[in-house]
């Protein structure tokens, strides 16, 4: 299911375990990605497609990985954007507009779209793919990624590439990108530590391979309490000054730094 505006965590789950699908919508996940690609084999990619539009329900909308485009799997997969309780698609290898195009001209909706970038090629072209139509993220397939151009780790390789995937999401005016998978599923160090960079790179969210990852991506994306009583110290602060610039916590706060305290309120409702 989709369960907030900005979703932080986005669970996959294979798209041939339907068993597997209502829990992982009690997972606590803000996204369930419902998956047809790298999570199945290709002997059971048309027996997932079937579990997946047996199960679909608007009741309960979710995401859907298709298969990229160029592959056998594509056409079909690509349909299941026609029906109910798709609530949008995620689509891998993504490296032009006209990727993301054919996608769009197959579900014949006006359903979100989440571009995976996953190549050299992806990346560089990933301002067209942002610009792209119902493109409503990006996210980083930093495994893909790592592969296609030989990376050993992603230690500090992919911060560049953070960065650039921020910007160019901030410049085609779609929402911040979301963070590859942390493949080590028992090590919760490991992930929380990946989650905050994510988060220090300006993503707004991390896709996840296991549901005991969700509460752990959820609350490395929530800001902290002493985030939250500097964002309300310096909103208060900036309003009684009418929006002069005033000092709090010994700093100076202008209007940009009264945005981002904003920010953080917004994020928690507050």
């Amino acid at each position: 299911m989709i369960g907030r505006a900005q979703p932080r965590s986005f669970l996959f789950v294979p798209g041939d375990r339907p068993e597997r699908f209502d829990k992982a919508l009690q997972s606590g996940a803000d996204a369930v990605i419902l998956d047809l690609e790298d999570a199945v084999s290709p002997e059971n990619k048309n027996e997932a497609r079937r579990a997946i539009e047996a199960w679909l329900t608007p009741d309960r909308p979710v995401l859907i990985r298709v298969n990229a485009r160029g592959t056998s799997w594509f056409e079909q997969d690509a349909q299941l954007g026609k029906l109910r309780g798709v609530g949008g698609i995620v689509l891998p290898k993504a490296e032009s507009a006209s990727d993301v195009v054919e996608l769009v001209s197959r579900t014949k909706s006006r359903m979100p779209v989440y571009a995976l970038i996953e190549t050299a090629k992806g990346m560089f072209n990933a301002l067209e793919v942002a610009q792209a139509p119902f493109v409503r993220q990006l996210m980083f397939g930093t495994l893909d990624f790592c592969a296609d151009l030989k990376l050993a780790s992603d230690g500090g390789e992919l911060d560049h590439f953070r960065a650039d995937l921020a910007v160019i999401s901030r410049v085609a005016g779609i929402a911040p990108p979301i963070d590859g998978v942390t493949p080590a599923i028992g090590d919760e160090d490991l992930l929380g530590a990946e989650t905050l960079k994510a988060r220090r790179w300006g993503f707004a969210g991390k896709l996840c391979i296991h549901p005991r990852q969700v509460p752990i991506v959820n609350a490395g994306f929530a800001p902290t309490e002493d985030e939250l009583a500097w964002a309300r110290r310096v909103v208060e602060a900036f309003e009684a000054a009418d929006g002069a610039a005033v000092a709090v916590d010994g700093k100076m706060v202008d209007r940009p730094v009264m945005q981002r305290a904003q920010s953080i309120l917004d994020a928690v409702g507050a």
